[in-house]
């Protein structure tokens, strides 16, 4: 995408930060769902991993929600 808008320019601006958000914030939650799950981890050890992996899901659907519709 950074190399896209090198060559094109910076018209798409939407579709480039939307594409960025998008990578980040999956990554984010992808590292949410691995240190919840994690049996080494005494914070979240009464947290089911069925209920993480359901958390992270919703999360990921809300989030590229909000990418679509700041696609426009």
């Amino acid at each position: 995408m950074v190399v896209y808008m090198a060559f094109v320019g910076s018209f798409p601006f939407n579709s480039f930060l939307s594409g960025v958000l998008s990578c980040v914030g999956t990554a984010v939650l992808a590292v949410c769902l691995r240190i919840q799950v994690n049996k080494e981890n005494k914070e979240f050890k009464d947290l089911a991993p069925e209920r993480a992996f359901a958390d992270f899901v919703l999360c990921n659907l809300v989030l590229h929600l909000v990418i679509m519709n700041f696609l426009g």
